[in-house]
């Protein structure tokens, strides 16, 4: 693990942020570090979204045996105020101890759901194309097979508002001034 500057943060994405275009949108410092996990937490589509759609959280599950699998990234930390604005009043920062492949722990900060009792709902579903930002991050850093196939197994919705539709996939267009 590369020792972290002072002006750096590891911040562990697990969600749509796994997708470098996309974080880097939001975070233009954002540098992948690592692939890791967190132990003893399950992967969520349950945060009621501002735009009505499910989003991704971590619930303490207890269970050593479960994990979620993300990407550390490290970031500038003049740039986490986007970051914060960006996730939302919805999510809090957690910091947690993660585990590398090789077994070696690492500290670093996540955003969880601030209270899952108002903010979340079992029944909600994601956009068709929050799922796609999640399952390109998953697939593009090389995350387990068996732990893309539960994100792709997870029911989606799809968006009626085409144009943010389009403006969420522009992230990965190289000439977002061309379009999609």
């Amino acid at each position: 693990m590369p020792e972290k500057k002072t002006a750096l943060l590891y911040y562990f994405a697990y969600g749509s942020n796994m997708a470098v275009e996309r974080l880097q949108a939001r975070v233009p410092s954002a540098k992948r570090v690592v692939t890791a996990r967190l132990t003893g937490h399950a992967l969520r589509f349950h945060k009621k979204g501002m735009d009505g759609s499910g989003k991704c959280d971590v619930v303490s599950t207890g269970n050593p045996a479960d994990c979620v699998h993300g990407i550390v990234f490290e970031i500038a930390t003049a740039e986490k105020p986007a970051l914060d604005r960006a996730e939302g009043p919805r999510y809090v920062q957690q910091h947690v101890q993660l585990v590398l492949t090789d077994g070696s722990p690492v500290d670093a900060f996540l955003y969880v759901v601030a209270d899952k009792g108002r903010f979340t709902d079992a029944a909600i579903k994601p956009f068709c194309w929050y799922k796609y930002h999640v399952l390109y991050g998953a697939r593009s850093n090389g995350l387990p097979g068996d732990y893309i196939a539960r994100i792709e197994a997870e029911l989606e919705q799809p968006d009626r508002d085409e144009q943010r539709r389009i403006h969420e996939m522009r992230v990965y267009v190289k000439n977002a001034a061309s379009g999609p």
